[in-house]
């Protein structure tokens, strides 16, 4: 088997359009999933049973249903009902949604980690119970989840090429896509896994600062 330079020149114009699309699907999916995910563990601490229930049998189904389905309902079924996104929104709501199913119990550890004291002093101060969850307890919850939420956006990542089945061409997308037109595969696939591998390093890096800057 010999090697095509040829072939990786050729490739690399749709290789970037393909990485600008996954890093963008990564990082609004990310924001999503851990935004959604902290409201989901808040809603679970609740009091009332009616608004604990509904989210517990939202959360275990989107959970335990592969993210392949979730795609494929989001973007072919919805639309049934009047509800028309783009592929590329359809793709990024559906990562954030089934991940912050997982970034929910990230989030609860990290709450029930705290010690007792804390709340105990909260309460001793007189503390609103808003100022108790903000200036208290979720800064000191954040700080120990963080490597478990690093762990997650990788995840996401290795996740990404899935959009490809609702019409996304992320980077494993256009490499389908050129290995069809000039039947060379062994380039644009190597490529791409160079690519995965190299922004998988990247963003770990990124959350092990992350957690250092946190730890302080």
């Amino acid at each position: 088997m010999k090697w095509d330079w040829n072939a990786v020149s050729d490739f690399m114009p749709d290789s970037w359009k393909g990485l600008l699309v996954t890093l963008q699907a990564l990082a609004l999916g990310s924001l999503l999933s851990f935004s959604l995910g902290l409201v989901w563990a808040l809603l679970m601490r609740t009091p009332t049973r009616w608004v604990r229930w509904p989210v517990g049998v939202v959360t275990e189904f989107v959970r335990n249903t592969p993210l392949l389905v979730q795609l494929f309902f989001l973007f072919y079924v919805l639309p049934e009902w009047g509800l028309t996104f783009s592929a590329l929104a359809t793709g990024v709501f559906a990562i954030g949604l089934h991940y912050s199913t997982y970034t929910m119990q990230v989030y609860r550890a990290g709450i029930e980690a705290v010690p007792a004291g804390q709340w105990e002093a909260a309460t001793a101060l007189n503390l609103p119970r808003a100022r108790t969850w903000t200036a208290v307890i979720l800064p000191q919850a954040i700080r120990r989840v963080v490597p478990a939420l690093g762990n997650y956006v990788i995840s996401m990542l290795k996740d990404t090429p899935l959009l490809m089945v609702i019409t996304v061409l992320e980077m494993l997308g256009h490499a389908r896509l050129f290995s069809q037109e000039h039947f060379q595969f062994t380039e644009p696939l190597t490529v791409i896994g160079v690519a995965f591998i190299l922004i998988s390093y990247l963003a770990s890096l990124l959350m092990r600062a992350l957690e250092r800057r946190l730890v302080r």
